[in-house]
């Protein structure tokens, strides 16, 4: 999973700044700092190489600030002139995504950076699924009542899960392909396999794991479609789960990760002890980890493409 998924492929505009130039000029020179799209923001980077690609310029910038990991290759629509100008527009989004943060639904169609309908339905989506480890730094704007309370459940995402998070939303916003349903391992699967994994580890079943395993399938089975669903994943979602249907039976560990982006947030509207909160931190951490041992086992390395058209699952992936 890395930046070789993204090599040859370009992206489709979603995350256009609308002063994208002619596919055939290089508009960026390598060793320019630039200012660049990830996700839903606009970062600091330096384009490190420029290579003309099937008749496109492509760039792969470094974010300043940012470990080396993230480095990846992008399209033009994804870059824009370090100016003045363009700097007030990198300001303003900021300012934006901290006012979408403080209001209670977390959601705002005013604040993405794009020009069509569905593109800011995919920046909404993107906000709601995407990693917050990626961020350089906190946003000023933060919830004011909640603060406290989000700071006791910083959850820590492994850099290669986080790096798997954006591989997922590359997939679908970009790629436009899809999770094949139904998948094996399936998330109660996968929450099997880790009670074991712990009674083995720990020579006896403690309740406590059983309990916080029970509240994470109840949280993902709730959280699925208010939250974790980007927006192309939504007629899947409909023509799969059904009244008498879990999506924890349906759905695996590529949506299972999203839902540990929004623990935070969740949690800080539950009353729970300081001591308790703690607690639960360590083992959502725990299983995070689990995840991150078995990430070739449990997660695809592709997608399938649109219209059921198979992309290429990935060897052993289906275990």
């Amino acid at each position: 999973m890395g930046s070789s998924s993204k090599e040859e492929t370009a992206t489709d505009g979603d995350t256009s700044s609308g002063d994208t130039p002619p596919s055939n000029s290089n508009l960026f020179s390598e060793g320019e700092r630039v200012l660049a799209y990830h996700g839903p923001r606009i970062y600091e980077a330096k384009v490190q190489k420029a290579e003309l690609r099937k008749k496109e310029w492509k760039y792969f910038v470094h974010y300043l600030g940012w470990n080396k990991n993230w480095d990846e290759w992008v399209g033009a629509d994804r870059l824009m002139k370090l100016t003045e100008e363009n700097v007030m527009k990198q300001q303003a989004l900021d300012k934006k995504q901290g006012v979408d943060k403080s209001s209670k639904s977390g959601r705002s169609s005013q604040s993405k950076p794009k020009s069509s309908a569905d593109a800011k339905a995919d920046k909404e989506d993107l906000k709601n699924t995407a990693p917050k480890g990626r961020k350089r730094k906190s946003d000023s704007g933060v919830e004011k009542d909640n603060s406290s309370m989000e700071k006791l459940v910083k959850i820590q995402i492994p850099s290669t899960l986080k790096k798997q998070l954006v591989d997922d939303w590359d997939f679908v916003t970009q790629q436009d392909k899809l999770v094949k349903l139904p998948r094996s391992p399936n998330v109660d699967d996968i929450l099997t396999k880790y009670l074991e994994y712990r009674s083995k580890k720990d020579g006896i079943m403690t309740d406590s794991v059983g309990e916080i395993l029970k509240g994470i399938r109840c949280y993902f089975d709730k959280a699925l479609p208010v939250m974790l669903l980007y927006k192309k994943e939504r007629q899947q979602y409909n023509e799969v789960v059904h009244d008498d249907v879990s999506p924890s039976t349906i759905y695996g560990a590529e949506h299972l990760l999203r839902l540990f982006v929004k623990f935070p947030e969740l949690l800080a509207y539950v009353n729970i002890e300081e001591e308790t909160l703690i607690r639960l931190q360590q083992k959502l951490m725990d299983f995070l980890k689990f995840l991150q041992k078995n990430q070739s086992t449990f997660f695809l390395s592709a997608y399938d493409g649109p219209k059921g058209v198979s992309e290429g699952r990935g060897k052993g992936k289906d275990d």
